[in-house]
């Protein structure tokens, strides 16, 4: 029996075993597998000995004849699950030396990622000896025998890759209840772990590789819309990818900056994805320019990467009102997709669609290697020079890989995707995921268009959006308590998430709002809330496989400086100051963020480094006295807004300034909201100042830097 099934599994699913050495551990043990379809067990039975047991549901086994002959045989162990002895019961086996199979999520994924595993697998840990297997059957949510509503394929390659046998952690300081619960938690992190370097490791290398795989199983789905209605199959898209790279590799040949560096100053419109991925087919590193810093500073992020061509759109120019003279007048050419476009003939069009006709995906040039600069982007420079940020292909591909592992998200999301391509969570988690994931994606210009906006995410029925605190307070304002209604995950990061905001979606439109956490330098995500560990107030837990310390500021008593490490950290800094420092970290980036990470892993932010002031020898935190702040003035309206800024003081060392948008707002009031959130009087500005707008960046952050300026070419209030 065991044989027949050896040999069709290998037919049809070309079925292979990884570590099955590891299968020969001897009881007590467990052995976890995630559960994505129905075959599940078949693909176990037909490597594990006849000692193994696989715990199944009685109340199912005797759904009828087909369950009672598969389910209840020796190879078999039936529990009631309703009864609060089950656990007990598997325990007991497992004492006396047993082997048991159980698949700790308790059913078949629904959405086609890893669901919550019950508190049973975490209670047998803590009261068992038993060494736990996790394994991790991949593409077995691909096979037509699944629950979810994705996308599925009649023969995916299906592999086990069974992990080492792990011994559990031993909690004795702790209550049963707390144990089970960590130790299911603990579990859960080994089996996400276990995917993700296995699909580091098995999976594509490169970012257009990935894309074409998943391009070539769905070449007719719709995959990118943007304002103009225009609809990109990934098809239509890879066949744009390839028109696109042939004119590259016969304009730029020989005129790139070093490494084959191109700038790209575009919009969010289809066109600009199929340009980056067009770059890539023809081997080229796009430098992503932020057209919302100015022109100065594009000029300064293109001198930085040396870029001697930039492609943008002579549309996009004029409806931007941009001037690039001195971008032009400093020797950069400029290339206009709508000249680019008048040169490709129908032939070149016919016979890349029929390529891909044949083998949607198929073809296309990959040169660079997954450690080669798949990307230039340029950090915000809020608070100095913005720097230049090398993300590789490896880089890229493990942020996606960490945000499809830590996040449940389905194959029907649609995303909604406000945010510029130069912002790294724009690239990465909003567009280059989808792309690799297969999922639709909205491209919309500005996240400033606070009425459209909620419009466009109801029309299109959008289920997952982000944004920063700036802007979801923008839409809230606008929006109907319907338009959101389709959204399931709301994430949020750049910035801060203030109560007020997260409450506002909460009462008015029914949606949680999820919170991460990033950096340019780290692809961007480094940790994040989901549904499943939710923690407010927090950014959420560190991604799979993120390393991360802590070192001791001096001066503050809780927390320390941030640190974290992994394959999703930039290759280095086109800065050569900044790269030298950050190479000798030997791999780790500096966050320049203070914080603290509880006992379940949860990352609380303290503060940038640099936006602490020391107050009579006690470091305070400007950022904790502005989300003290935040909303404490209804009186004037939503849209008051406080930025606070230190400034030298001959006294103090240093003092705090607030500086609103709202001309009546008194220090008086300031000092009461101040201290009603319980905070020091050495947190209480000494003065205030009004403006008439706060500056932001195109993020939609407060630019601190801008209002510092602001701050020492303005004459003192009399």
């Amino acid at each position: 029996m065991k044989l027949l099934f050896r040999i069709l599994l290998k037919l049809w699913f070309r079925f292979r075993v990884e570590n099955a050495a590891v299968l020969n551990t001897p009881g007590p043990v467990l052995l976890l597998p995630n559960h994505s379809s129905w075959f599940d067990w078949a693909f176990l039975f037909a490597v594990l000995d006849d000692d193994w047991k696989f715990v199944t549901s009685a109340t199912t086994a005797g759904a009828s004849w087909f369950h009672t002959k598969i389910m209840v045989n020796p190879r078999t162990f039936p529990v009631d699950t309703t009864s609060p002895y089950a656990a007990k019961r598997m325990a007991e086996y497992l004492a006396q030396g047993g082997r048991l199979v159980l698949f700790p999520e308790g059913r078949i994924t629904a959405t086609g990622s890893m669901m919550k595993l019950f508190d049973g697998t975490g209670f047998l840990l803590h009261k068992t000896t038993a060494r736990a297997i996790p394994c991790y059957l991949r593409n077995a949510v691909r096979t037509p025998f699944v629950r979810h509503q994705g996308w599925t394929r009649w023969f995916p390659q299906v592999t086990a890759y069974f992990g080492e046998a792990l011994q559990p952690p031993r909690l004795t300081e702790v209550s049963n209840s707390v144990a089970r619960q960590q130790l299911t938690n603990w579990f859960r992190d080994q089996m996400i772990a276990q995917q993700f370097h296995v699909e580091m490791r098995v999976g594509p290398t490169h970012v257009l590789g990935a894309i074409a795989e998943t391009a070539g199983h769905l070449p007719g789905k719709e995959i990118l819309e943007d304002v103009s209605g225009t609809l990109l199959t990934y098809r239509k898209l890879l066949v744009g990818t390839d028109v696109l790279a042939a004119q590259w590799r016969q304009r730029l040949a020989g005129r790139t900056a070093s490494g084959g560096r191109v700038g790209v100053l575009l919009p969010n419109v289809n066109g600009m994805p199929v340009t980056v991925l067009s770059l890539w087919a023809a081997g080229f590193v796009p430098a992503i320019l932020n057209f919302s810093t100015g022109t100065p500073v594009m000029l300064q992020c293109s001198q930085l990467a040396a870029l001697k061509i930039i492609i943008t759109s002579k549309l996009f120019l004029a409806k931007a009102k941009l001037d690039l003279a001195p971008l032009t007048a400093a020797g950069i050419e400029l290339i206009f997709l709508e000249d680019v476009r008048e040169t490709v003939g129908r032939g070149a069009k016919l016979a890349s669609l029929l390529k891909h006709l044949v083998s949607c995906g198929a073809g296309l040039h990959r040169s660079a290697g997954p450690d080669e600069p798949a990307v230039i982007l340029f950090t915000s420079g809020s608070e100095g020079v913005p720097k230049g940020v090398e993300l590789t292909h490896r880089n890229l591909l493990a942020n996606v890989r960490q945000i499809t592992l830590h996040e449940d998200i389905s194959d029907d999301e649609r995303f909604f995707n406000a945010l510029p391509l130069f912002h790294s969570f724009g690239l990465t988690a909003c567009t280059l995921f989808p792309l690799v994931r297969g999922l639709y994606t909205f491209l919309y210009p500005s996240p400033l268009h606070y009425r459209m906006v909620p419009a466009v995410v109801y029309d299109r029925n959008c289920t997952v959006m982000v944004g920063t605190n700036t802007f979801l307070n923008g839409y809230a304002r606008k929006a109907h308590p319907y338009d959101f209604r389709t959204v399931k995950f709301l994430v949020a990061g750049a910035e801060k998430v203030q109560a007020a905001t997260a409450e506002t979606y909460a009462r008015k439109f029914g949606v949680r709002l999820l919170e991460g956490y990033g950096a340019t330098e780290c692809g961007p995500v480094i940790a994040a809330n989901n549904r499943i560990q939710p923690l407010f107030g927090s950014v959420g837990r560190f991604l799979p496989g993120m390393e991360w310390r802590l070192e001791k500021v001096e001066g503050v008593a809780e927390g320390g400086r941030l640190f974290v490490k992994g394959p999703n950290v930039m290759r280095g800094y086109l800065n050569a100051e900044s790269n030298a420092k950050f190479l000798a970290l030997g791999g780790w980036y500096d966050t320049g963020d203070l914080a603290r990470v509880d006992e379940n892993g949860f990352l609380f932010l303290l503060g940038r480094l640099k936006r602490f002031a020391k107050v009579s020898g006690e470091m305070v935190s400007l950022t904790a006295v502005e989300d003290a702040l935040a909303g404490a003035f209804p009186q004037y309206g939503e849209r008051c807004e406080i930025a606070v800024v230190s400034v030298p003081d001959a006294d103090k060392g240093e003092k705090l300034i607030a500086i609103s948008n709202e001309p009546r707002l008194s220090l008086d009031e300031i000092r009461t909201a101040i201290k009603a959130k319980g905070l020091t009087n050495l947190c209480v500005p000494r003065e205030t100042r009004a403006v008439r707008e706060i500056p932001k960046l195109g993020t939609g952050k407060v630019n601190h830097r801008e209002l510092q300026a602001q701050l020492t070419e303005a004459p003192p209030p009399k």
